[in-house]
């Protein structure tokens, strides 16, 4: 399993994992990253804090930041770059995917194929 964070994307995430860590979870605080149904193309993606991934989370160490990968959305992340952006008009994460068929204009949602992996229908 393939997730990059590019330098200003750990950054980010690292800083606001350490402002918001309290006693005792520093050492399992991390990012959830997952794909749900929705957004204006079928997908959309997901990233939450968290201290405690679901058991079946694969495990992936970028720089000093955990990144938690939803076990049923991996093959939609598998190769997928996070990206940090700052404009005047924007900012915020920017997903760079591989598997993307087509994106949104807003940049959070994609198509994958047939929507997904095994060609299922967008629900």
């Amino acid at each position: 399993m393939t997730v990059t964070l590019t330098e200003k994307a750990e950054f980010r995430l690292r800083a606001f994992l350490r402002g918001s860590a309290k006693d005792g979870d520093e050492t399992t605080k991390g990012i959830r990253v997952s794909v749900k149904d929705g957004g204006c193309s079928g997908y959309e993606y997901a990233m939450d804090v968290t201290s405690q991934p679901q058991p079946d989370d694969l495990v992936i160490q970028q720089g000093s930041v955990l990144v938690y990968v939803d076990a049923k959305s991996a093959p939609l992340l598998e190769g997928i770059v996070i990206d940090f952006v700052e404009g005047v008009v924007e900012s915020g994460f920017k997903f760079s995917n591989p598997n993307a068929t087509s994106t949104c204009g807003c940049g959070k949602s994609f198509k994958a194929g047939d929507c997904s992996p095994e060609g299922v229908p967008c629900s």
